[in-house]
């Protein structure tokens, strides 16, 4: 009886956590919509222990391959604070190749007056505020010679609406869309293959003060291969099923903020719990049109274990995401008839 009495309570009071999770709302990020700025770009202050800062890059090129970079400070439960530099070749000669390494946090420089990060010099670096002329420089030598150097000829600008931070509950959200669209050239290098590259790409920067995984289920990244009636953005959709990010789209009347006001699957809501298996249909705020993409065919599928070293570490982050991410990717045709890359991010169902 006293074991009964137990259960119910440890019971009672995981029903209660829930709940109140559940009962956290998303308040939106407070101002006008605005130009990006140097400030917005570069590391923003730790706030919390979790605290985390992405700045992401996807890279289509016209010789078929897309590389997908991504440059992290963040917190590895039982390990601290950490820089992850992580990079992915889809398609690379028609084959797929992934390095992750780990720093630690003052390997980390930015000088705000030349609008550069670096991390570990001339290794990793992110030349110029993102734009016209920003570099992008990866360099690793872990289970083959990486190697990425493009510089971006010309880029939409960014915007963000007001400060770029979202609330949820006591934790923050913060996103920033640098370049929704820009024409790269440069080249890749895996070992002694070196290709001489150009292509369209899109960048983006988020922070937040817990794992991400603690305040959202799904996220759903996108970008347009043109900058004319481009969608291109970051939805991330929180624990109770409400929405925070941002896309940016390019009609008729110039660029405008798209705040995502519902997520539709095959009709329902979709609250992102499982992986979409047909198509997605958003609707926005501020008379952007809605826009749908089919997201059925999934050309990769990769995990974020892929990119954490040691045993230790993977068992880590597999514990505080409470299971193994995953990243789907695809390209199909939205809604206006024009290609759209997407990536959808979350645990494995």
């Amino acid at each position: 009886m006293r074991l009964q009495i137990k259960n119910i309570a440890v019971g009672l009071i995981a029903f209660f956590a829930f709940s109140a999770a559940n009962a956290a709302e998303v308040t939106l990020p407070t101002g006008a919509d605005r130009a990006l700025t140097v400030t917005d770009f570069m590391p923003h202050q730790s706030i919390s222990k979790e605290f985390s800062e992405t700045w992401s890059y996807q890279f289509v090129f016209d010789n078929g391959t897309r590389a997908f970079l991504n440059y992290s400070a963040l917190y590895i439960p039982g390990l601290g604070k950490k820089l992850g530099c992580d990079l992915n070749f889809w398609n690379f000669k028609g084959k797929t190749y992934t390095v992750g390494r780990q720093y630690p946090p003052e390997r980390l420089v930015a000088n705000k007056e030349t609008a550069t990060i670096e991390i570990n010099k001339d290794e990793y670096k992110l030349q110029n505020k993102p734009g016209k002329g920003h570099r992008v420089l990866y360099s690793a030598d872990k289970g083959g010679k990486f190697l990425l150097d493009v510089t971006f000829e010309s880029a939409v600008p960014g915007m963000v609406p007001g400060n770029g931070v979202w609330t949820f509950g006591k934790e923050k959200f913060a996103q920033y869309i640098h370049i929704p669209y820009g024409r790269v050239t440069g080249k890749i290098a895996y070992n002694e293959d070196t290709l001489t590259v150009k292509g369209y790409a899109y960048m983006d920067q988020t922070w937040q003060t817990v794992q991400a995984t603690d305040m959202a289920v799904r996220t759903i990244n996108f970008s347009t291969n043109e900058k004319t009636s481009m969608f291109a953005g970051r939805i991330t959709i929180a624990n109770n099923g409400q929405l925070m990010g941002y896309a940016l789209f390019n009609g008729p009347q110039g660029m405008k903020v798209a705040i995502p006001t519902k997520i539709k699957e095959g009709g329902d809501v979709y609250t992102g719990q499982k992986f979409p298996k047909t198509t997605l249909a958003f609707e926005w705020k501020n008379g952007v049109p809605p826009t749908s993409f089919p997201v059925n065919k999934v050309l990769q599928k990769a995990s974020l274990l892929d990119k954490v070293d040691g045993w230790f570490a993977k068992k880590a982050m597999k514990i505080a995401a409470g299971g193994e991410v995953l990243f789907y990717r695809g390209r199909s045709q939205n809604g206006m008839g024009k290609k759209i890359d997407w990536a959808i991010t979350g645990v494995k169902d």
